[in-house]
């Protein structure tokens, strides 16, 4: 299976999303804190140390629903602080996204343009 994502582009999890007022017009607003999102290899830390392979397929589903729970276990998802917006509403409105926490996107860049798009390639 071939990869979906753009070879310009860095998967991003928005991670936090608050209203926020802005200081100098006291117009509301939002801050959204996106966090880069890479995966290790496929190699969990359990492989092996299990007596079945049926604790280890409850144990990955526990780790499966933490990870969409926004509770990302150490070593299964590396994720390093990449994009803080800070857009007034009518800003946000413009941009055209609607980000949702722990939605991951394909943040796109080229040619001095940022560009979002919902990643279809699984995390």
């Amino acid at each position: 299976m071939s990869s979906s994502s753009p070879p310009n582009s860095v998967k991003v999890r928005v991670l936090q999303i608050e209203g926020i007022t802005d200081p100098e017009t006291g117009k509301p607003g939002k801050s959204i804190k996106l966090v880069q999102v890479r995966q290790r290899s496929q190699q969990p830390f359990f492989a092996g140390s299990m007596g079945s392979s049926d604790d280890a397929g409850i144990i990955r589903n526990i780790m499966q629903q933490f990870q969409s729970m926004g509770l990302v276990p150490m070593g299964f998802e590396i994720r390093q602080p990449k994009l803080n917006l800070f857009l007034t509403e009518s800003e946000y409105d413009l941009l055209g996204v609607r980000f949702e926490v722990n939605e991951v996107y394909d943040m796109i860049l080229k040619d001095g343009t940022i560009r979002f798009s919902k990643s279809t390639e699984g995390i």
